[in-house]
Parts: structure tokens; sequence; C-alpha cells
């Protein structure tokens, strides 16, 4: 059986859920479970604390889990990551009141540095040879340089607005983060099949939310001009209509792509354009 861990509370804890059910796992999980059985899978998924996790991973107590990438490298856990996920976005910056004057990270030598990430901010000092007091914190980091605690803070930042609460601006950039697929390497060889099982299931929903499925009709004579606007994976279906000399054209476009090719479209005469989205895109 596979042991699948995630988040039990947080922001990362919904987003992992649904690709779950996505991914058409069915987690039968009722409230403060630590641990629930998947109904339509060979998987047991546990719900952990967060900063659990890595250790569980590396243990090989869990297979694979979803987990924030800047939590395994605070860690330092020796996992395989498998895949990124694309949420829970964020990144690990360093970042000082307003009003001081920041002359990049060699004004911090001698300072004190509030985080929750100790390890990854002594590596990214020492790797540039900057010396600071490090104070480990739990909780609210942005508050410590209002009251004397520190000169600095490295935390994670998402939108940024808490630190201009508090009256912090974001300097540098020690690592980007976002939600991935780890797996214990015990487990890349002893549930190989399994995991490989997830991966694709992975890969099909996250290539099916980055795309949209579009259905219009056509002049004829127009179906050659938007064939080359549409950037399809081969070429697209057309289907004639039961108005002569029209047809319907079907095609999967990339979500980036979508406002610019919907606009060529229209002006080369497509009609009734329908937008669907895509569960699942297997290639």
């Amino acid at each position: 059986m596979l042991k699948i861990a995630v988040q039990k509370s947080g922001r990362m804890y919904e987003d992992s859920i649904k690709l779950l059910k996505d991914c058409g796992l069915y987690v039968d999980n009722g409230m403060d479970q630590l641990k629930a059985e998947v109904r339509n899978f060979p998987a047991e998924v546990y719900f952990l604390r967060n900063s659990d996790i890595p250790q569980y991973l590396e243990d090989g107590v869990v297979d694979i889990a979803i987990i924030g990438e800047n939590v395994l490298a605070e860690k330092r856990s020796k996992v395989f990551v498998l895949e990124k996920l694309g949420f829970s976005k964020c990144r690990l910056s360093l970042a000082l009141p307003k009003a001081i004057d920041y002359q990049g990270i060699e004004s911090l030598e001698g300072k004190k540095i509030a985080t929750s990430y100790p390890k990854t901010l002594q590596k990214y000092l020492d790797e540039r040879n900057v010396t600071a007091d490090i104070h480990l914190i739990s909780g609210s980091v942005e508050i410590a340089p209002n009251i004397g605690l520190a000169d600095a803070i490295c935390d994670i930042v998402s939108s940024g607005s808490t630190l201009f609460k508090n009256g912090l601006e974001e300097k540098d950039i020690l690592l980007k983060s976002e939600a991935c697929i780890a797996a214990n390497m015990q487990s890349m060889e002893d549930k190989k099949e399994w995991i490989d099982e997830i991966i694709f299931r992975v890969q099909s929903v996250l290539k099916g939310r980055d795309h949209k499925y579009i259905l219009f009709n056509i002049p004829n004579r127009q179906i050659s001009a938007v064939s080359k606007i549409l950037p399809v994976l081969k070429s697209p279906t057309v289907l004639p209509l039961l108005e002569e000399g029209w047809s319907s054209l079907h095609s999967v476009i990339h979500v980036n792509d979508f406002w610019s090719v919907i606009r060529k479209l229209k002006d080369n005469g497509a009609e009734g354009i329908l937008v669907v989205p895509v569960d699942n895109m297997v290639i």
C-alpha cells in the first residue's frame, strides 16, 4: 500500500486534497483524522504537520508527500522531488524596515536577522561570506524589527501584504518555492508502479489545468487561415455543419495563449465560440 502525506491544515491542505480528488483518489477523511484510506486506490493518506513531513518522508514512514520546496530546503531532506505542482507559490526573502538604507547583503554584516528558516539563511550568508546573528523565531517573524529583536527578517513572502503592514520591504530573494510531490528514495524502487501511476495522473491533471478546449463555427474558406492560428497538438478537428459552406472546429489551446487566440479567431470570421475547461490531458 502506498502511503501519502499531506499537510493537515494550512494554505496547502485544500489544494492538496483537490489534486488527489482530481486524480481520481477519493479520501475517506473525517474530522481530525490523522490517517485515512483511499477508496479506489491501494493507498493511505496521512495528515501531518508541515514541518514533520520531510523527516517522515526521509525515514520511509510515508512513501510520497505533497510538500513545499521551501520546507525540503530547510530540512535538507534526502528525497526525490518528482513533480512541481504550481500552487502554494511563495519565496523566502530578506526584508528590512523601509527607513533602512540597504546596500546589498553585505550591509547585514554583524546584524541580527530573525527567521524560521535558519539553515537556509545560514547557507545563503555563508555563500556570500557574510556573518550575521541569526535569531530563530517560530511564528510572527515580521514583528521582530518593530520590537527591537532584529534588524532584518528572513521569511516566506506570498503577496507581500504582511510585510507592508509591518513597515518592511522585501530586499533579496533567497529561493522561490511551490508545492511539489517528493518521494522516499527506497519507495521509488519498492513501490515504483504505484508512484508512477500517481505521477502520471498528476501530470495529466496539471496539463488539463493549463489548457482550454474550444469549439467554434467557421466558413469553410477560412479553415486554412484559422488552423494556422491555433497552437494545437497536431491539427484541429473539423466537422461539417448542416448549413452548407460552414464547419465546426474543435481544438485545445494553452491558457497563456487564450485571449490573443480568441481575438484572432474572431477577426477571421469565427462565430459561436465555446470554451470548456479541461479536466485531464494525456499526451
